[in-house]
């Protein structure tokens, strides 16, 4: 009986350690969505909306330290089973910026204008990925 008091303990230790552990392996840059991004901060934020323009966010502890970056979108294609380039769009941030949104302007359309799963990257000027998250945008109905 002592021994199987024991185990227990070891395996609800093992268990809070695998768990904070992953919880520290997913913490910052965080990639997210929203529907929009204004004077009264985020709206709508999700992982699934129809169809046409949404707000790409970037949260971070610290400076994440870009000027030139891409937001980069890939779309699930499901006869391959992989992800295909769908398209991508420029932008200059400033290097000490922590919180950072991505939306329609001049250069960079942001519309995601057909049905699908993404996969989402913010890039470096170098095209390395900073952080990245999936998206699911349905038809318009």
């Amino acid at each position: 009986m002592k021994y199987l008091k024991h185990l227990m303990v070891v395996a609800i230790l093992g268990v809070m350690f695998f768990f904070s552990s992953e919880a520290q392996a997913q913490r910052y840059p965080v990639l997210y969505f929203c529907e929009n991004y204004g004077a009264s901060g985020e709206t709508g934020v999700s992982d699934r909306f129809t169809t046409g323009y949404i707000t790409v966010m970037v949260k971070a502890d610290d400076a994440i330290g870009l000027r030139d970056c891409s937001i980069q979108l890939d779309k699930y294609n499901c006869s391959t089973g992989a992800f295909d380039y769908y398209k991508k769009f420029k932008f200059v941030v400033e290097p000490s910026m922590k919180y950072i949104y991505f939306q329609k302007n001049e250069e960079s359309d942001m519309n995601f204008d057909t049905p699908g799963i993404f996969r989402v990257f913010l890039l470096d000027q170098n095209n390395r990925t900073v952080t990245s998250s999936l998206v699911e945008i349905i038809p318009k109905y």
